[in-house]
C-alpha cells in the first residue's frame, strides 16, 4: 500500500488543479520559502480527516480555500483528491485502488467521498485507522511536529504508540462506551426512583380506583334508569304523534276532495270565460264589418262623383297649339356661322406665323445681351478679387495683432493665477496641520467616553441580571400561588359534606346547629389520631337538645339519606372556628405532654372546644391517649393509665383490641387541616409575591436609570463619533483642497508654457502677414470697364420681347373669335333638333288625354255598381251583429253562476285548510318536543333515539342491578338459535324506574367526590410500573453487557499496547544508538502496574554526557531525539507511508548523514514524502517535485524522476 497521486484544486496557494504522482520510495518536495511546499503536507492531512484549523496553520477552516491575489480572483471551494494503491489489501475495502476526496465550500459546507460515493468524515477516519492512520496523524510530521513530540506529556507519547499500533480506535470506542454507561447510570437511577415513586402511588390510587369502580356501578344504574325513562317518554311522544298523523290524513283526504271539485268548477269557469271572450270577439268583428261596409259605401259614392268630373274635364280640355320657332330657319343661321368661322381660321394661321418670327428675333437679342453681360462680369470680378485680397490681408494683420495682444494678456493672467494657487496651497497646508492636532486631541478624549460607556453597560448588565432573577422569582411565586389556589379550591370542594349530615344541615331544622368539626381546634399533627378516635362522630352534627336529635333522625330516615351522628350540646350557640383563640390546643398539648406516661398525651388535651360541647367530647375521648409510636402505646395500655392508645398515624391499641394498617382515605378533620395549611402557604406566597413586586419596582427604577445612563454615554459616544466624523470629513476636504491646489499650480504651469509658445507663434504669423500686405499694395490697380454697349443690347432685347408679346396677344384674340363662331353654329343646330322633338311630344300628350277620359267614365260606372253591392252587405252585417249580442248575454249569465259556486267551494276549502294548518302547527310543536328529547338523549347519553328505544324501550325487560363486576357475565347469558342474546329481567314499570333513579342519585351523592379517571389512571399506572420494571431489568442487563465489553476491550488494549511498547522501546534504543554513537537512550513507563493508563518518559544520554532529561539537551540533540522516537515508532509498527516536513532543518552535516541512513533504511518498508531544503536529502530521493510561486501568488509544480526505487 502506498500513496499513488494527490490532486489539489483551490487549496491554499494551489489555485489551479495540480496533481502529484507518487511512487514507492522517497519523494522530495523542494522549493524556496513561501512557495507553498508545506501546503502539500496540509493537503494530505486535510484530505485524511484533519479537523483542527490550527493544525493546518490557519485560524478558521475556511482559510484553506484560495483567497485570491491581485492578479487572480478568490475561489469558492477547495478540493483535494488522494488516491491510494491498495493492491495488498491493507485497507479493509474491496478495491485495489482507493480514492478519498474532500471538498470545502467557502460558505462552510463540506463533502467527503470514497471512490466517488458520498460518505461521512467518520467513515474516512475508520477506514484509515485500521491501517494505523488515525486522527492523531503520527505519520505526518509537519512543521512544529518535532516540538510537539518534545513537549508532549507522557500520556500524549503513549497516544503516538497507540495510534501506530491501531488501538487508538478501540480506546475511543471504549471512552464512548464509558460515556454511554455513565449516561445509562443516570437513566438507571432516574428509572429506579420513578419505579419506587410509582409503587408509592399505586396504593392510594388503588383505593380511589375501588371507589371509582363502585361509582361506575352506581352511574351505570343511574344511566340505565334514566335511559329507560327517557325511552318511555320518547315512545309515548312518538305514539301520540302517530295518532295525530292519522287524523291529519283524514283531513287531507277531505281537503283533496274539495280541491278536486274546486278544480272542476274553475276549469268550467275558465271554459265559459273563454267562450265569453270568443263571443265578444265575434260581436266586435260583426260590428267592425258593419262599420267597414258603411265606410266603403260612402267612399264608392265619392269615387263615382270624382270619376264623372274627370271624364268631363278631359273631354273639354283640348287646347290650341303653341307658337314655336321654325327648325329650318335655325339650320340656315347655323350654316352662315360656320362660313364666317372658315374665314376667321385663315387669319389665325397668319397670326401664328407672325408669332414664330417674333420668337426668333427675341432669342437672338437676348443672346447678344448675355454675351456682353459675361464680358463685363469677368472684368468686374478681377477688380473685386484684387480688392478682396487687400482686405483679407489687412484683416489677417489685424487678427494676428489681436492674438499677439491676447497671448500677452494670457501670460500675465497665468502668472497671477500661479501666485494665487501657491498661496491657496500654503493656506491648506496650515489648516490641515491645525486640524490634525485637533483630531489627535479628540481621539484622546474618546478613550474616556469608551470607558464610561463600558462601565455603564456593565452596571446595566448587572442590574438586568438582578431584574431577570427577580422576574424569575416572580414567575415561580405566581406559579406556586396558582398551584396553591387550585389545591385550596379542590380541598374546599372536598370539605363540602354530601352525606346525611349535609342533607340534614341543608334542611334548616330547628335545633340543628352546625358540624362538630367547625367548633374543634386540634393541635398540629394530631388530626389523624382524633379522626380515628371519633370514628363516625368525625362528621357529627351538633343539636341543642334530645327532641331536636329525634326530629333530625326522623328527617334523615324519611329522606332515606343514610346514617348520621349527632352530638347533643344544650345551651350551645353556633360559633365559627375563628371565635376560638388560635393555638389553644397546641398550648394545652404541650402542657399535658407526659402526664399519661412517657411519650403519651391525653387526647382531650390536644382538642380545644366550647364548654357546651366539652361534655360530649369527654364521653367520646375520655381515657384515650395519643402516643408517638406503637411501643409507647403498648406501655401506656399495659400501665392501665389509658383505656386505649392511638398513634399519630392512626393505629389503635387497647387491652383487648388493636386496629391499624396502611393509610386509608383522609378523614374530614385531616382534609380541613390540610386546607388550612394550604391557606397559610397561599397567604405566605401572596406576601412573598408582594415583596417581590416591591423589589421589582425598585430594581426596575434602577434599571431605567442605568439604561438612561447607558443611553447618555452612548449619546456622548455618538456625538464624539459625529464630531470625529465631521473632523475627518473636513480633514479629507482640506487634504483634497491641498492636493487640488497643488494640481492647479501644475496645470497653470503647463498652461503658462503653452501660452509662451503660442505668443511666439503668433508674433511670427503677424510679421508674415505684414510683408504679404506690403507686396500687394505695390501692384497696379485695375479701372472700371464701360457699360454703353451693354445698355444698347439690353434695349434691343427688351423691344424684341415686346414684339413677341403683341404677336402672342393678336393670335389669342383671333383664336377666341373662331371658337365663339364654332360654338354659335353648334348651338343653333342643337336648338333646331330640340324644336323638332318638342312638336312630336305635344301630339303624343293629346292621344293620352283621350284615353284617360275613356277610363274615367268606366270607373264612374263601376263605382256606382259597387255602391249598390255595399248597401246589400250592410243589411247582412246588421243581422249578424244582433245575433252575436244575444249569444254574449247568454254566456255572461252562465259565467256568473259558476263563479258563485266556485266562491262557495273556495271558502269551504279555506276553512278546512286552516284546520289542517292548526293540526300541522300542533304536530310541529310535538315534533319539536320529540327533537328536543332526542337531542337531550344524544347529548346526555350519547345514544341515537332509535338505538335508545331499541335497547331501553318499555318493551325491553329491566335487568337486575349488578352487585359486583363480572366480566364474563355477558358470555354466560342465554342465547337463541341464531346466537342472539335472550332478554332476561322483569317488565318495565315507570314508577319503579323513577324510584331506582332517585336511589342511584342518593348513592352517587353519598360517595362524595370521586376521581372519575382513577380506574384508567390505576390501570395505566400499573401498566407503566410493569413496563418500567421490565425496562429497569433490561437496563441492568445492558449495563452488565457494557461492563463485560469494556473489560474485554481493556484486555485487548493492554495486550496490544504492551507488545507495541516493547517493540518501540527496543527500536528506540537501536535508532538512538545509530543517531548518537556511544550514547544511550530508552523509554520508561511512568506506571508499569497500570498498562491501560501509564505514560511514557524518554531518557536520552548522548555520548560523553551524564544528563538524561530532554530539557537539558541542545536544540539539535532534542530534535534528533524526537526523530529517534518517531522513527522507533515507525519501525516498531510500520505504516505504508510517512510525510516529513523539514525534520532535518536543524541538523548539522554529520547528524544529517546519520538521519539519511535511517531514512533510507525506513524507505525499504514504507513510502517517504519529505519536504526539504537539504541538498543531501534531495540526492537520496527517487523523485523530485519543485514548488515555486510567480508574482501572481499561485503555486506551480514541476517534477523530475531521478531513479527507479528498485535501483536503491
Amino acid at each position: 500500500m502506498h500513496l499513488k497521486s494527490l490532486t489539489v484544486r483551490g487549496f491554499k496557494s494551489f489555485a489551479s488543479a495540480t496533481t502529484f504522482d507518487f511512487e514507492p520510495g522517497i519523494t522530495a518536495v523542494v522549493g524556496p520559502n513561501g512557495s507553498g511546499k508545506s501546503n502539500v503536507v496540509d493537503a494530505l492531512a486535510w484530505v485524511m480527516g484533519e479537523q483542527g484549523a490550527r493544525s493546518l496553520r490557519g485560524a478558521r477552516m475556511e482559510d484553506v480555500v484560495f483567497a485570491g491575489t491581485s492578479a487572480r480572483a478568490p475561489l469558492g471551494r477547495a478540493q483535494v483528491v488522494l488516491t491510494i494503491d491498495n493492491s495488498d489489501g491493507a485497507l479493509p475495502i474491496d478495491y485495489t485502488e482507493v480514492t478519498i476526496s474532500r471538498t470545502l465550500f467557502r460558505t462552510g459546507g463540506s463533502e467527503y467521498a470514497i471512490n466517488g460515493r458520498a460518505c461521512r468524515l467518520l467513515d474516512v477516519q475508520e477506514l484509515l485507522s485500521d491501517s494505523g492512520l488515525g486522527r492523531e496523524m503520527h505519520v505526518i510530521v509537519g512543521q512544529g511536529q518535532l516540538d510537539r513530540v518534545l513537549h508532549a506529556t507522557p500520556e500524549e507519547r503513549r497516544g503516538f504508540i497507540e495510534e501506530a499500533a491501531g488501538i487508538l480506535k478501540h480506546r475511543r470506542r471504549r471512552e464512548k462506551t464509558v460515556r454511554k454507561l455513565e449516561a445509562m447510570q443516570t437513566n438507571l437511577a432516574r428509572l429506579s426512583d420513578l419505579t419506587a415513586e410509582l409503587r408509592r402511588q399505586l396504593t392510594p390510587l388503588g383505593k380511589q380506583a375501588e371507589v371509582a369502580r363502585r361509582a361506575q356501578q352506581v352511574q351505570l344504574a343511574f344511566r340505565d334508569a334514566r335511559s329507560r325513562l327517557l325511552a318511555d317518554d320518547l315512545v309515548s311522544l312518538r305514539e301520540a304523534h302517530d295518532r295525530e298523523v292519522a287524523a291529519e290524513a283524514e283531513l287531507q283526504a277531505k281537503r283533496s276532495t274539495l280541491e278536486d271539485q274546486l278544480a272542476v268548477g274553475r276549469e268550467r269557469q275558465r271554459e265559459l270565460e273563454q267562450d265569453s271572450a270568443a263571443a265578444a270577439l265575434h260581436l266586435e268583428g260583426a260590428r267592425e264589418s258593419w262599420h267597414g261596409l258603411s265606410g266603403a259605401r260612402q267612399k264608392l259614392a265619392a269615387l263615382a262623383v270624382r270619376a264623372e268630373d274627370r271624364a268631363y274635364l278631359l273631354e273639354q280640355g283640348e287646347s290650341s297649339p303653341d307658337r314655336r320657332t321654325d327648325p329650318d330657319r335655325l339650320d340656315r343661321h347655323a350654316a352662315q356661322a360656320r362660313a364666317e368661322a372658315g374665314t376667321l381660321q385663315e387669319q389665325v394661321t397668319a397670326n401664328a406665323r407672325a408669332l414664330e418670327d417674333a420668337l426668333v428675333h427675341r432669342t437672338e437679342a437676348e443672346a447678344a445681351a448675355s454675351q456682353e453681360d459675361a464680358r463685363l462680369a469677368g472684368l468686374l470680378r478681377s477688380a473685386a478679387d484684387q480688392r478682396e485680397a487687400m482686405a483679407r490681408l489687412t484683416g489677417t494683420v489685424g487678427a494676428a495683432q489681436t492674438r499677439v495682444d491676447a497671448a500677452v494678456a494670457d501670460l500675465a493672467r497665468l502668472r497671477a493665477s500661479i501666485s494665487a494657487a501657491e498661496e491657496d496651497q500654503r493656506t491648506a497646508e496650515r489648516a490641515f496641520a491645525a486640524l490634525e492636532g485637533q483630531v489627535r486631541v479628540d481621539e484622546a478624549g474618546e478613550a474616556g467616553l469608551d470607558a464610561e460607556y463600558e462601565k455603564a453597560s456593565a452596571i446595566l448588565t448587572s442590574i438586568g441580571a438582578e431584574l431577570e432573577s427577580l422576574l424569575d422569582q416572580e414567575r415561580r411565586t405566581d406559579r406556586e400561588r396558582s398551584s396553591l389556589a387550585a389545591r385550596l379550591e379542590v380541598q374546599r370542594e372536598g370539605l363540602l359534606q354530601r352525606d346525611a349530615a349535609g342533607t340534614l344541615l341543608d334542611a334548616g331544622l330547628d335545633g340543628v346547629l352546625q358540624p362538630l368539626s367547625d367548633v374543634l381546634q386540634v393541635a398540629a399533627g394530631y388530626e389523624r389520631a382524633l379522626a380515628v378516635a371519633l370514628e363516625e362522630f368525625s362528621d357529627a352534627v351538633i343539636v341543642e337538645s334530645l327532641p331536636a336529635a329525634l326530629a333530625a333522625l326522623e328527617r334523615v330516615r324519611r329522606d332515606d339519606a343514610g346514617q348520621v351522628s349527632l352530638v347533643i350540646a344544650p345551651g350551645h350557640r353556633a360559633v365559627q372556628r375563628g371565635d376560638i383563640e388560635p393555638g389553644t390546643a397546641d398550648r394545652t398539648a404541650e402542657a399535658q405532654e407526659g402526664v399519661a406516661g412517657e411519650g403519651a398525651v391525653p387526647l382531650l388535651s390536644v382538642v380545644a372546644a366550647p364548654p357546651e360541647v366539652r361534655a360530649a367530647l369527654e364521653s367520646l375521648l375520655g381515657g384515650l391517649v395519643v402516643v408517638d409510636d406503637l411501643p409507647h402505646g403498648v406501655r401506656a395500655v399495659e400501665s392501665g393509665s389509658a383505656r386505649a392508645a392511638i398513634t399519630r398515624t392512626g393505629e389503635v391499641l387497647s387491652p383487648h383490641t388493636a386496629r391499624g394498617g396502611s393509610a386509608g382515605a383522609p378523614a374530614y378533620l385531616e382534609r380541613r387541616a390540610a386546607a388550612e395549611q394550604t391557606q397559610a402557604e397561599l397567604t405566605r406566597a401572596v406576601t412573598a409575591a408582594e415583596d417581590i413586586r416591591v423589589r421589582l419596582g425598585t430594581v426596575r427604577g434602577r434599571h431605567r436609570s442605568a439604561r438612561q445612563h447607558v443611553d447618555e454615554a452612548l449619546g456622548h459616544l455618538h456625538d464624539s463619533d459625529a464630531r470625529m466624523a465631521a473632523l475627518t470629513e473636513k480633514l479629507g476636504q482640506l487634504n483634497a483642497t491641498r492636493h487640488s491646489a497643488s494640481g492647479e499650480k501644475d496645470r497653470l504651469d503647463a498652461l503658462l508654457s503653452t501660452a509662451r509658445s503660442t505668443h511666439e507663434r503668433e508674433v511670427t504669423k503677424l510679421a508674415d502677414a505684414a510683408r504679404a500686405l506690403e507686396r500687394l499694395r505695390e501692384r497696379p490697380v485695375e479701372t472700371e470697364p464701360s457699360t454703353q454697349r451693354q445698355e444698347e443690347l439690353r434695349q434691343a432685347a427688351a423691344e424684341a420681347r415686346q414684339g413677341e408679346f403683341e404677336a402672342r396677344l393678336t393670335l389669342r384674340s383671333s383664336e377666341e373669335q373662331l371658337s365663339a363662331l364654332k360654338n354659335r353654329a353648334l348651338s343653333l343646330e342643337r336648338a333646331a333638333g330640340d324644336e323638332r322633338r318638342t312638336q312630336e311630344q305635344a301630339a303624343r300628350r293629346a292621344r293620352i288625354r283621350r284615353a284617360q277620359a275613356l277610363r274615367a267614365g268606366a270607373v264612374a260606372r263601376g263605382a256606382r255598381q259597387a255602391e249598390e253591392y255595399a248597401a246589400a252587405s250592410m243589411a247582412v252585417a246588421a243581422e249578424n251583429r244582433t245575433t252575436m249580442e244575444q249569444l254574449r248575454r247568454d254566456r255572461d249569465m252562465q259565467l256568473q253562476e259558476i263563479r258563485r259556486r266556485n266562491t262557495d267551494l273556495g271558502e269551504d276549502l279555506a276553512r278546512l285548510t286552516d284546520a289542517v294548518h292548526q293540526d300541522e302547527l300542533a304536530r310541529t310543536q310535538q315534533r319539536l318536543r320529540i327533537e328536543a328529547l332526542e337531542k337531550r338523549v344524544l347529548e346526555e347519553l350519547g345514544l341515537t333515539p332509535d338505538h335508545l328505544v331499541a335497547e331501553f324501550g318499555p318493551h325491553r325487560p329491566v335487568p337486575e342491578d349488578a352487585v359486583h363486576e363480572d366480566r364474563w357475565a355477558e358470555l354466560r347469558a342465554p342465547v337463541d338459535d341464531a346466537g342472539h342474546p335472550v332478554p332476561t329481567g322483569r317488565p318495565f314499570v315507570r314508577s319503579e324506574q323513577e324510584k331506582r333513579l332517585r336511589r342511584a342519585e342518593k348513592d352517587r351523592a353519598a360517595l362524595g367526590k370521586v376521581n372519575p379517571l382513577a380506574l384508567e389512571e390505576f390501570t395505566a399506572l400499573e401498566e407503566r410500573h410493569q413496563f418500567l420494571s421490565t425496562q429497569l431489568a433490561d437496563l441492568e442487563d445492558s449495563r452488565k453487557d457494557l461492563l463485560e465489553i469494556i473489560r474485554e476491550v481493556d484486555e485487548r488494549v493492554e495486550q496490544v499496547f504492551a507488545a507495541a511498547y516493547q517493540d518501540t522501546a527496543e527500536q528506540f534504543e537501536r535508532v538512538f544508538a545509530a543517531l548518537f554513537p556511544g550514547g544511550e537512550g530508552r523509554l520508561v513507563l511512568t506506571d508499569p502496574e497500570d498498562m491501560l493508563s501509564t505514560g511514557i518518559e524518554v531518557e536520552a544520554r548522548p555520548a560523553g554526557k551524564r544528563i538524561r532529561r530532554l530539557s537539558l539537551l541542545s536544540g539539535g540533540e532534542r530534535s534528533l531525539t524526537a526523530v529517534a522516537l518517531l522513527v522507533a515508532i515507525f519501525k516498531a509498527r510500520p505504516s505504508p507511508f510517512y510525510v516529513m516536513d523539514e525534520v532535518e532543518a536543524a541538523l548539522d552535516d554529520t547528524n544529517l548523514g546519520r538521519l539519511i541512513a535511517i531514512l533510507q533504511d525506513l524507505s525499504r518498508t514504507s513510502q517517504l514524502i519529505i519536504i526539504t531544503h537539504q541538498k543531501r536529502t534531495m540526492e537520496m530521493a527517487h523523485a523530485l517535485y519543485g514548488v515555486t510561486m510567480r508574482g501572481d501568488g499561485v503555486s506551480t509544480v514541476i517534477s523530475q524522476r531521478l531513479a527507479a526505487p528498485a535501483e536503491y
